[in-house]
Order: structure tokens, then sequence, then C-alpha cells
């Protein structure tokens, strides 16, 4: 039986290695499709260079794909101008889509798409190394960073902690990792001193963990500045005692921070909250910085406008504020939920199970969670997928999908291609005096696949 699983991040890989685990199906064989020549998703693109010890859990995920009945075939586009589901369909037995939720929420106020205000998303992106958004060549390199000296983050998650804290960030700290050689250079000589998080609720209902939130305050030569009288405008804050554990320990940390004097070091990290962004503002045709409206607390969570309305300045916008799935041509999808219809993972068309196509990740339950969530939820998909074997095994499918794959126009990227690559990147850091270093573009990333250098023509 032949199953393939698109998307090689967390949720593809765990769908992968639960199907294998559960041992149902004897010989079965998964192809984990990637659209990118490399595999890891968000834990290679979206986790921040600096958080090594998570981004080794690529070697848990590299242990699954290195299997001897998983092969990886990256450079694989599903799509309208692509390979379309349909016809995917026809080579496999099944089909698991993780293909995660590929755009930002956005805040749909005026001004959010002046120059200078972008997604977060964008940013880590850049500094990831993502080749869908070049570190140089369209417009200036140093586009997220030029000329600016105090940015306004609006969000208080996670993703809004690291672009916070890779904007206050010495370039000495980030040599030692895996950050493209262009984008260093860029925050080597960024003039950033102020860093605004802003969050439209209070402290204890911020989605941050306190491990991300502690380590803002261990940043060199950079002070947390939090105001006692903002963050007493939230009920739990004043009293803990009912929020869940990982709250009290975000108040308890907030709480050390609150009030603190200014020190005048050379970076500052203001986290703001009960703060709605409402526009953001125009100073000579680029960002300017936003104006927030004063919230209050109006019970459950919920907060209410007050009609006060304050404007934070800054010359770089970024809006952290979640993450939505987007539709796959071929697939149902559903606009409200930014997900695809599915029962237990099989994917629902006009309410009927579709035979062979499953969903496991974001596209099936929305942005939620970290990145160990995707493990139940990866076997909840693959335990569907198993019952059904016995039907989906009397399809009639090709010997071999790759000889199918490469008859329809694609040419994937193997893991003997992905190998390749992570030499190129080793030797790119040699040359420059670091360990490895991401290479940031396609025609770099193609041409290392097939053994050529770094730099090289495709």
């Amino acid at each position: 039986m032949q199953v393939a699983v698109v998307g090689s991040g967390p949720s593809g890989v765990y769908t992968a290695q639960s199907l294998l685990q559960q041992d149902a199906v004897p010989g079965l064989r998964v192809d984990v499709l990637d659209r990118l020549p490399c595999p890891y998703g968000l834990v290679r693109y979206g986790v921040a260079p600096d958080h090594e010890k998570i981004k080794s859990l690529q070697n848990n995920l590299r242990a699954v794909l290195e299997h001897e009945r998983v092969r990886f075939f990256g450079g694989v586009e599903i799509g309208p101008r692509a390979l379309s589901p349909g016809r995917l369909l026809g080579m496999y037995h099944a089909v698991v889509y993780c293909v995660g939720a590929a755009t930002d929420r956005r805040l749909g106020v005026p001004g959010e798409d002046l120059p200078g205000s972008w997604s977060a998303t964008e940013f880590v992106s850049w500094y990831s190394a993502h080749p869908d958004v070049p570190v140089r060549g369209a417009g200036p390199p140093d586009r997220f960073v030029r000329g600016v000296e105090s940015a306004v983050v609006i969000g208080v998650g996670n993703v809004a902690v690291d672009v916070a804290r890779m904007l206050a960030r010495g370039a000495a700290e980030l040599l030692p990792t895996d950050i493209p050689h262009e984008a260093l250079d860029v925050l080597a000589r960024s003039r950033v001193r102020e860093v605004h998080m802003v969050g439209r609720r209070g402290p204890s209902q911020a989605r941050f963990t306190t491990k991300e939130l502690r380590e803002l305050g261990s940043l060199p030569d950079t002070e947390i500045l939090v105001d006692p009288a903002e963050l007493a405008l939230d009920p739990a804050y004043l009293d803990p005692s009912g929020l869940p554990a990982a709250g009290r320990r975000n108040v308890e940390v907030l709480r050390g921070w609150a009030g603190r004097p200014e020190r005048g070091l050379a970076r500052r990290i203001r986290l703001r909250f009960f703060l709605r962004p409402v526009a953001v503002l125009d100073a000579a045709g680029r960002a300017g910085g936003v104006r927030f409206e004063r919230t209050l607390p109006a019970g459950s969570g919920s907060v209410t406008g007050s009609g006060t309305y304050e404007d934070i300045r800054g010359q770089l916008v970024l809006r952290s504020v979640g993450y939505r799935g987007v539709p796959l041509d071929g697939l149902p999808f559903d606009g409200g939920t930014g997900t695809v219809p599915h029962a237990a993972g099989r994917v629902l068309r006009e309410g009927a199970v579709s035979p062979g196509e499953y969903v496991a990740g974001w596209i099936k339950r929305g942005p939620t969670g970290v990145i160990g969530t995707n493990r139940p939820c990866a076997k909840e998909t693959a335990l569907s997928l198993l019952a059904d074997a016995p039907a989906l095994a009397l399809r009639d499918v090709p010997g071999d999908p790759l000889t199918a794959l490469r008859a329809a126009g694609t040419e994937p990227v193997e893991w003997p291609g992905w190998l390749a690559i992570e030499r190129a990147e080793a030797d790119l850091g040699r040359s420059l005096g670091r360990g490895p270093v991401k290479i940031p573009d396609w025609p770099g990333l193609l041409s290392a696949a097939r053994g050529g250098a770094y730099g090289t023509a495709e």
C-alpha cells in the first residue's frame, strides 16, 4: 500500500511515523512530499535561529524520514498550476494533506498595507532563509530594519516574542546560529533601540509561554519595561489564583518586571496590554506607528473599547495576530474556520467522506497548540486511514508513484539531494568562518541539491 503525505513539517512527519508504528498494514510505504526542496517545515523555517534546542527536533523528524519505508520528495507542488489533488490521488492509495496554515490573519485596519507594515511571518521567513522571501535581490535587502529606531509588534504570542527578541538581539549572539549571512549583516547594522509589544487584552490572556517570556529578560544590554498600572487593569493579574499554571507563571514574571525604572540600557522592550489597533499611522507614505484604542476587561476574557486612544510611534510595524489556512484548489475548504472539513481526519466533500483523502495538522484543526500537539492529531488521522486500508488497498494505482510523478512533469528532490543541500550549507558556513549557514534562495538550493556549489547557476 502506497500513501502520500503532503507536507514535511511536524504534522506530516508524525503522520508518517504513526502509520508505520501501528504496523497494521504490512509493507505499507509512505512518500512525504513537500513544495520546498528542504524538509522539516516550520521547524526549519519558523523556529528562530537562536532556539537551538527546539531546532534540534529536526533530528527526531530526520529519523522518520530515513526509515526504510519512507521516501522524501521535495520540490513537489500541489495545486492548479502543478499537480492537482485528483491526479495525486490517482498515484496513491491514500493522500494525507498536512499543509499547515500558510497565511497570516490581518488586522483589518486603515494603513495596514503601507510600506514598513509587515506580517511577522514575513520577517520570520526572512531571517530563517525561506526561499520565498529573498534576503537579497528583490528591493533593498534591509527593507525590514533600514532606518528603523522603534518597532511596534502587535500581538503577545510566542511569534511576537521571537520577532521582538530578534530585533533586540546583537549580531554577535546570532553569529553561531544558521541565520543567513545576508540577514546577519543587516541586523548587525540595525539601529533598532526600542520595541513595543502590544496586546489588546490583559496579561492573563497572553499567549506566550513562560520560557519565551523569561528569555526576553536575559537579553544583553536590553531592559524590559512594564507599566504596573496597565497590568492592574486585569483582575486575574491582581488575583492569579484562578489561572492555569502557565498563566500564573507569566504573571509572576511580569510582576518581577513591573515598575522597574529605566536604566538607560542600549535597547528597550516595552510590554503593553489592553490596547487594540485601529489604524497604522501614515508618515509620508510609510508606516509611522500605530493608533491604539484603550480597551477594558468585559468579563470572560473579552474586552470593550474605552473611546480613548494612544499613538505609539515606530518606523516598523509587525502584526503577529495568528495564522490562517488557505484553500488548496481541488480540496473542499471552510472559509469560516480556514480548515478542510473532515471527520476524524477523513476529508468531507459536501458532508460525505471522500475515500482516500485525509488531513492532519493546522489545515485540519486550525492554527492551535504547540509542536507536540501535532502528535495526537496525526495519530487520529493515521488510525482513520488504517481503518479504511482494506477498502483503499483495492484501488488500482501505479507500481511506483515516483515514475508517475516524473511522468506528470515533476522532478523531485530526493533524500540524497537534501543531504547535498546540508553539505553545501556546511561548506558555506566554513567559508564564512561559521557553523552551517542556510542557503536562502531557490536557485542556490536547487543547485546544491544537484551537486553544484552554492552561488552557481541552477
